[in-house]
């Protein structure tokens, strides 16, 4: 016989069957903790293993990714999109990637969209699926096919700029900067994706000459015509202003269309030599014109991954000295979570470095670059973060700032001692459960589940289940939790 446990000011109903009752128990703090790890398509470096590969190779590849993630209990996969002014999804504005079938413009066949069957496998699988984009490369070497008509050094070559051997989008053209922000939004607006993700590649890295001497980006033209207008601003603020500009309009638009969608970006983990004191190398604001703190400062962004590639013990480039500087140039409590190069140091490292972002805040984190190393177990880290770090699944922190309310208790219906199935409720949607039971030995499991499961079957019967639901910016609902009703005779 099933039974109904559902909240509301009445009475807790229950069978006559001592079955399970409500408690006034509280379930453990769930771990908090961002868990991504970026899923490369530029040059295949970690999916699809090669371009051309039938349809079927491409979708088994993609979900061996994504099983790997889930056994070692990530919440999120930071999925590449637009490696250079094409697209690994269905997109009027530019090509196909060749990265797919190896043809610039040419979709998979059998027709396919990767992003959305990538969204769908992730979500199921209880896992945040980021969107990433490079937002002014527009043509990497590794790409060896011709350019596709539709893409855009050929259909606008005047924001094309040659810079080494790649092409780049000039951030000074104010076209440039609507034709990126078109693509971003066609995508929010079309996918359901959890995140908007730019990496480190804005003005881009600068390339030397063969006397070794630093050549300067070729945008003339644009810093021309921007004199000409009457602007005031030095080359280089100009520079700065032009990403600025971008960047805080990117994030308004994300919200303005979808406020749920979280937006980060990963820059460079040194800002300026000397910052913080006895820091050396790249300058990111002189040479990429990228000033991320200031990002940070006017909450353009929900969340910064600072790519902190270095180990902990060298002080020139020492881990814990710029993960602390960068914690505080976050006055408005964005999420702070680190790049980690996890195929550059032998495990413990790795696990010591999570240590460390875990000490140094309420709502830690880190992504992982990338996926591969996990995929191939490299120096035995997959195995050493599953034992060591990620034990048990993690919810990612709350965005408190994008929310508008908690969804309401589940109703729960018992079918019997090991089956449970339950209904949400409430005006604001379910995302995740996360579920947790007390054996009767005392231990707490927990077990986070995707918004479309309302079912669970239990191997043994628990002593205690709490049932949490959580929404899309990761606040959690009232639980409820139920105890076994212990026999008449053991009361006395």
């Amino acid at each position: 016989m099933a039974f109904v446990l559902a909240l509301g000011p009445g009475p807790s109903a229950y069978a006559r069957d001592p079955g399970y009752q409500f408690s006034s128990l509280t379930a453990p703090a769930p771990h908090r903790e961002f868990r991504a790890a970026w899923v490369a398509t530029v040059a295949n470096i970690d999916w699809p293993s090669k371009p051309g590969l039938p349809v079927a190779t491409q979708k088994a590849e993609l979900l061996t990714l994504l099983d790997r993630a889930v056994e070692l209990h990530l919440n999120a996969v930071i999925f590449q999109v637009r490696p250079a002014c094409d697209a690994l999804y269905a997109s009027k504005l530019e090509p196909w990637s060749p990265y797919l079938t190896g043809v610039m413009g040419r979709a998979p066949e059998p027709y396919y969209d990767p992003l959305a069957f990538a969204i769908t496998e992730a979500h199921q699988r209880g896992l945040e699926l980021h969107a990433w984009f490079n937002p002014y490369r527009a043509l990497h070497p590794s790409a060896k096919v011709p350019v596709s008509v539709g893409h855009i050094s050929r259909t606008h070559p005047e924001l094309v700029r040659s810079y080494g051997d790649l092409l780049w989008l000039d951030p000074g053209e104010p076209a440039v900067l609507e034709h990126t922000l078109r693509v971003v939004l066609d995508l929010v607006r079309r996918y359901d994706v959890d995140g908007i993700h730019f990496d480190d590649y804005f003005y881009p890295y600068k390339v030397s000459n063969a006397q070794g001497q630093k050549v300067d980006f070729p945008d003339g033209p644009s810093w021309r015509r921007y004199t000409a207008a009457g602007g005031s601003l030095s080359r280089e603020d100009w520079r700065r202003d032009n990403v600025n500009r971008f960047v805080q309009r990117a994030y308004t638009a994300v919200k303005e269309a979808k406020p749920w969608v979280k937006f980060g970006v990963s820059p460079f983990g040194i800002w300026q030599p000397a910052h913080p004191a006895g820091i050396v190398g790249l300058n990111a604001y002189a040479e990429l014109y990228c000033d991320a703190p200031k990002w940070m400062q006017n909450g353009w962004l929900d969340y910064c991954a600072p790519q902190l590639y270095w180990s902990i013990q060298k002080p020139e480039t020492s881990f814990p000295a710029l993960l602390k500087w960068w914690g505080e140039q976050n006055p408005r409590g964005r999420h702070l979570w680190p790049g980690l190069s996890i195929g550059r140091w032998p495990a413990a490292e790795i696990l010591a470095q999570i240590r460390l972002t875990r000490a140094a805040g309420v709502a830690p984190g880190v992504c992982l670059w990338s996926i591969k190393t996990l995929l191939e177990n490299r120096a035995n880290l997959a195995t050493a973060l599953k034992r060591e770090a990620y034990v048990e699944p993690a919810l990612v922190p709350a965005s408190p700032w994008l929310d508008h309310g908690a969804p309401g208790a589940p109703r729960l219906n018992v079918r019997t001692r090991d089956r449970f199935t339950w209904t949400p409720t409430g005006a604001t949607p379910t995302w995740l459960w996360l579920l947790q039971t007390r054996a009767p030995g005392g231990a707490w499991t927990t077990t986070i589940l995707p918004e479309e499961t309302h079912t669970y079957v239990f191997r043994q019967t628990p002593e205690v289940v709490s049932l949490t639901p959580v929404d899309r910016c990761g606040v959690a609902g009232p639980a409820v939790v139920l105890e076994r009703a212990r026999p008449l005779a053991s009361r006395k």
